[in-house]
């Protein structure tokens, strides 16, 4: 089930929206005030981010920016009671799916949660199997079997990178989002060296020195060939 962060300092509104949505089946994170919101927004899991505009320290507009600018493609809802034009189009062209006005009903939110879920690319799936050149990867086993009838094992962080990348297969992935969703750790805590490295060590494991499977694309990240 999709996990939502709400961010709304109105503590009557956040307490409705998060029951409403937790009532719908959904996992929720909340934040009462700008620094909080942006903080989740930037470090937490989830699917699809609610974002009042008008908040305590950072502005939802300054969260949306943050939000598009670490983790492009995140889904964003809009709640506010600024029914402007210029507020709407402003929010729309920073990357926001939809725009809600207060006063609004829980039915027509739910509504519109599950209509920008729908058209939002899917959370990843587990990937149990990875078939590669010259065998297949058992992410659920942690271990390499190649058809030479050899086996080589997969660290922890290894099998979780191949897991990443094949959920994402056909889009190069930056280094930055790979330390984010897959070492769960800010890219300014440690050196982005460190996913060369892994990226190194499973090639090897692959025996793919020509790196025809798992590939480098000049200056956006890696991806898996498809």
């Amino acid at each position: 089930m999709p996990t939502l962060l709400v961010v709304e300092d109105d503590s009557a509104i956040r307490r409705g929206v998060c029951d409403a949505l937790r009532f719908a089946g959904h996992d929720v994170l909340e934040a009462a005030e700008g620094k909080a919101g942006m903080e989740q927004a930037q470090k937490a899991t989830f699917d699809l981010i609610l974002l009042d505009l008008v908040l305590p320290n950072y502005s939802g507009f300054e969260i949306l920016k943050a939000v598009q600018d670490h983790r492009p493609g995140t889904p964003v809802i809009i709640l506010s009671a600024r029914g402007e034009e210029a507020d709407r189009v402003k929010g729309l062209k920073l990357g926001a799916d939809d725009y809600v006005v207060k006063p609004f009903s829980v039915r027509e939110l739910l509504a519109r949660v599950d209509a920008v879920l729908r058209r939002s690319p899917e959370r990843p799936k587990p990937v149990a199997q990875l078939p590669f050149p010259g065998g297949i990867a058992d992410l659920a086993r942690m271990e390499l079997r190649f058809e030479d009838g050899s086996r080589a094992e997969l660290s922890d962080r290894e099998a979780s990178l191949l897991e990443y990348l094949s959920a994402h297969r056909g889009r190069a992935i930056a280094r930055d989002e790979l330390l984010r969703r897959v070492w769960r750790i800010e890219p300014h805590h440690t050196e982005t060296r460190t996913i060369d490295m892994h990226i190194a060590n499973l090639r090897a494991k692959l025996r793919d020195g020509d790196a025809v499977f798992l590939l480098t694309v000049r200056g956006k990240g890696y991806m898996l060939s498809t």
